[in-house]
């Protein structure tokens, strides 16, 4: 007998969300979650839409390898505001925090990297490091969610549980992707498509003369730009497949968080069959993993990350976000993310690794980016 979807108030501790810019689409209820093996497989992203019934909605999680998992709740909700949570601040948390790889670790793997790249097969690798963090008593997932909605570190809020439901119903207990992306992926509207990949970053500064100078460097650094056009060309690439009127400009934007400068691009194009063309969640699967969170060659990237980092990332790097019965949809890259798992918390950051790239520097841009989620743990 199948269950009845979860109610409001199960939700309310750990909400099913995906927030962009000022709007937040928050599920009421679960009718269906939705699985495969393979988050590629073309035929899992057209049955999801399909599945679709008027006011519904899928949210939708993919996982950064090649022929690793998909997942996708198919929800009934609204846009509207998340509703606070009661939240007592006079709780005092303790924290054991550990790092891996460590700082030392990490800059040994961006030379390894770099050696790689300069035997010729290689031209840019993104590679990552992460936090645990195990807090008494455990963080609420309603509260981080709520912290990220009112600091937003990054313009795309978005937590959906990573366990399938019983009886295709979400479950009211395991992991839980969370996180705040800058990063746009995809929006599709109708026939119009926008991307603005993000990709060469330094760390902010608190005095305003050294960030402007910072941000500045970052926009003449010719390794940040060269690092930047990679992602840019390899997305062109991928959308000439199914659009026209591709645009972007020549010299890519400043984009800030809290945290980094990022370049940014923003790119946009049309469907070339409005009609049967590429749901959102289908361009989502064209697109990922752009360089941003691989590298170039796409293999050999990959290789040297199954190598460095072993299992690290999982979920992370990969891609979130929402899509609907008519295939329009928008999805986040899942950086800036952590996933909690009861008392424990593992956060993830990741550099773009390129000749010239500087492992101390790379140490301090994964810091920066670390500190985005830390922060909003509460963590000093």
């Amino acid at each position: 007998m199948a269950r009845d979807p979860i109610t409001p108030a199960a939700l309310a501790a750990r909400p099913m969300l995906f927030a962009s810019g000022e709007q937040a689409y928050v599920a009421r209820a679960v009718r269906r979650t939705r699985t495969t093996p393979d988050g590629a497989d073309p035929a899992w992203a057209d049955d999801v839409v399909a599945d679709l019934g008027a006011g519904e909605r899928a949210l939708c999680a993919l996982s950064f390898a090649a022929g690793a998992p998909g997942l996708a709740h198919l929800v009934v909700g609204s846009e509207h505001a998340l509703q606070r949570p009661d939240r007592d601040e006079s709780i005092e948390r303790t924290y054991d925090v550990t790092e891996f790889p460590t700082p030392d670790e990490y800059a040994a793997m961006v030379v390894v990297a770099l050696e790689r790249i300069a035997d010729g097969d290689l031209h840019k690798v993104v590679l990552g490091r992460c936090l645990d963090v195990v807090s008494d008593p455990p963080l609420v997932p309603a509260e981080i969610i709520d912290r990220l909605l009112t600091t937003r570190p990054g313009r795309y809020v978005f937590s959906v549980p990573l366990v399938p439901g019983t009886d295709g119903v979400a479950p009211d207990d395991g992991a839980i992707l969370v996180g705040a992306s800058p990063e746009l992926l995809v929006r599709r509207e109708g026939a119009e498509i926008s991307c603005t990949p993000l990709a060469g970053s330094v760390p902010r500064s608190d005095d305003p003369d050294e960030d402007a100078r910072r941000a500045g460097e970052l926009q003449r650094s010719a390794k940040d730009l060269a690092e930047h056009a990679f992602v840019v060309e390899a997305i062109v690439h991928a959308l000439k497949e199914v659009c026209v009127e591709i645009e972007y400009p020549a010299t890519p934007d400043l984009l800030s968080t809290d945290t980094v400068w990022h370049l940014a691009t923003p790119i946009h194009a049309r469907l070339a069959d409005p009609v049967d063309g590429p749901s959102a969640l289908r361009l989502a699967q064209l697109l990922h993993p752009t360089p941003a969170v691989g590298g170039v060659p796409t293999a050999a990237a990959n290789a040297v990350i199954a190598d460095l980092e072993g299992d690290l990332r999982d979920w992370f790097a990969g891609c979130v976000g929402w899509v609907d019965r008519h295939g329009d949809g928008e999805f986040a890259i899942t950086i800036r993310a952590a996933v909690m798992d009861g008392p424990r918390l593992r956060l993830f950051a990741g550099a773009g690794i390129v000749a010239g790239s500087d492992p101390a520097s790379e140490v301090r841009e994964t810091g920066a980016k670390l500190a985005t989620m830390a922060r909003v743990t509460g963590l000093p």
